[in-house]
């Protein structure tokens, strides 16, 4: 199985449902902590790869942030790109990544679909 990392964000519900998941099955992991050490805008551009997203689908229109400052205006993907490597909290989450794939686990159960129960370390 490829390496599993989880960008960690505290504040977030989600995050704890996918967190615990993978440690109920035994799914070895790396913890991101993405908001105290932000991805460079080359890593954020790897793991929209890996999504098959673009920047502006990564981006979480929920936030303050965003409604603040960002909402209603026209920016680039290119521009996008750095704005999310700049600002992290607008950074869609939780994000799984195992590989060259990843996901948004929303719901956590969308795990499965990256690291499927069969192949982890779970006890039948």
């Amino acid at each position: 199985m490829p390496p599993t990392t989880i960008y960690h964000n505290d504040d977030c519900s989600k995050f704890r449902g996918a967190l615990e998941i993978m440690q109920e099955l035994g799914i070895p992991h790396e913890v991101r902590w993405y908001l105290a050490d932000p991805l460079t805008e080359i890593e954020v551009a790897v793991l929209l790869r890996k999504l098959g997203m673009v920047p502006s689908q990564l981006v979480r229109k929920s936030e303050p942030l965003y409604k603040e400052h960002y909402e209603g205006n026209q920016i680039t993907e290119a521009e996008w790109l750095v704005i999310l490597a700049a600002n992290p909290i607008l950074i869609e989450r939780p994000i799984v990544e195992a590989g060259d794939k990843a996901i948004i686990a929303r719901p956590p159960e969308r795990i499965f679909e990256l690291v499927p129960p069969s192949s982890t370390n779970r006890p039948l």
